[in-house]
């Protein structure tokens, strides 16, 4: 089982440079597998939209939160660290022009020696989007091309990469430089349509705020869309939630019996370094991690 640790957005401090130097720092010191960045591009200051994860319909976000662009947090963190994955969880893909994305991810990955992971979602906030310039009902097919997208130009050589699809078109492309390995591209959300994205076009799911029969659906959803599509369903990773706080070896197991392959684990919302740095270091010690 693999363990990320959630940037923790909620305390306000992720634009702190010193302090995410020192977190970055003490989640590969504890021996965790990766830091995690989440985003919202932007936000209104009175959304209408309902937000999907809380029974409220409220984010525990306020909107004059500091939420960093994930990719910028995570190229900061590439120079403090020097193992760690890098991870967005999760990029509300439709915010990004994949031609702009393919570069700026590459680059990421060029220069942090092979670290990123994306995990990406197609969004809730109906405002963001559409404050972006994206259509809210036509982001799944956006997000579908835009996959295709950012492959064809991480894999596309010299000679140049053609495409002619909905929403995006070019000829001969050239984007350098290539990452440094396959940049795993996994999917998040809740949805049924979210696992068949995952099957069909991604590495991986991120189920977020399901569980039960609902998760086990998901997952059987991903893994036939991979079937259907010719992928080996086997191939595809599942990563589940859980809290620093209160993982347990024993909830790990739990987690990996459901099919988890990684668990990201959210960070208590405090501001207090200290505080931030001995959860994390008791979170190592329970999970059998070299916490310093």
């Amino acid at each position: 089982m693999r363990y990320d640790v959630i940037a923790p957005a909620a305390a306000g401090t992720t634009a702190d440079p010193a302090w995410m130097s020192a977190f970055a720092r003490h989640v590969e010191a504890c021996g965790f597998d990766g830091l995690v960045g989440v985003e919202h591009s932007v936000v209104t200051a009175d959304y209408e939209s309902a937000y999907p994860y809380a029974p409220s319909g409220r984010m525990e976000l306020a909107a004059d939160c500091d939420v960093p662009d994930p990719l910028e947090l995570l190229a900061f963190l590439a120079g403090q660290t020097s193992r760690i994955t890098l991870a967005t969880g999760v990029l509300v893909l439709p915010n990004h022009h994949p031609v702009v994305l393919a570069k700026r991810a590459a680059t990421l990955d060029a220069l942090s020696g092979g670290r990123l992971r994306l995990c990406v979602g197609m969004g809730w906030m109906r405002e963001e989007l559409e404050a972006c310039g994206v259509e809210f009902e036509t982001r799944g097919r956006r997000a579908d091309e835009q996959i295709e997208v950012l492959r064809a130009l991480w894999e596309g050589g010299a000679e140049g990469v053609d495409h002619k699809g909905e929403f995006f078109s070019f000829a001969r492309a050239v984007s350098y430089p290539k990452p440094a390995h396959r940049i795993p591209v996994h999917v998040g959300g809740h949805t049924l349509a979210a696992a068949r994205r995952a099957g069909r076009l991604g590495d991986g799911l991120q189920p977020l705020g399901v569980v039960g029969d609902q998760l086990r659906e998901l997952v059987d959803t991903m893994r036939s869309a991979a079937a259907d599509a010719g992928r080996d369903p086997d191939a595809l990773e599942l990563t589940l939630g859980h809290l620093v706080g209160r993982i347990t070896p024993e909830k790990a197991e739990g987690l990996a019996t459901l099919g988890a392959d990684r668990v990201v684990l959210a960070a208590g919302p405090t501001a207090d370094l200290d505080q931030a740095l001995a959860e994390l270091s008791a979170c190592a010690e329970r999970l059998g991690l070299s916490s310093p």
